[in-house]
């Protein structure tokens, strides 16, 4: 299983790449979407990445049942229309993400077409 966050500037964006992941990945996404707050996000992903571009407005993290590896390489083939971070259980984040990854608020909107 991998933890994968999601940062964009819109809750639109951030429902279509979940749905990238899906479709277009072939990624199969467990349970429902969480909502992040922004600067968490923000500050994960500078943490993994190194500095980032811009902000996130909005931010989603979400649970997929492929392993890193698979999802890293699944995600280098689309374009989804936010920033996708897959967390690797090698990163310090990776913990503190699945600590609070059940206490997040559902991300509302999202409907796998895979019938999850």
């Amino acid at each position: 299983m991998s933890l994968i966050i999601l940062r964009a500037d819109s809750r639109k964006k951030i429902l279509n790449a979940i749905a990238d992941l899906e479709r277009h990945a072939g990624l199969k996404v467990r349970g429902k979407p969480r909502i992040l707050r922004n600067d968490i996000a923000d500050r994960m992903a500078s943490s993994i990445l190194g500095e980032l571009r811009m902000k996130s407005s909005v931010a989603a993290a979400v649970e997929v049942e492929d392993d890193d590896t698979r999802s890293i390489m699944a995600i280098r083939r689309i374009h989804p229309p936010a920033h996708v971070i897959v967390v690797s259980s090698e990163y310090d984040e990776y913990n503190d993400l699945r600590e609070m990854f059940g206490g997040l608020r559902v991300l509302r909107g999202y409907y796998s077409h895979k019938g999850s």
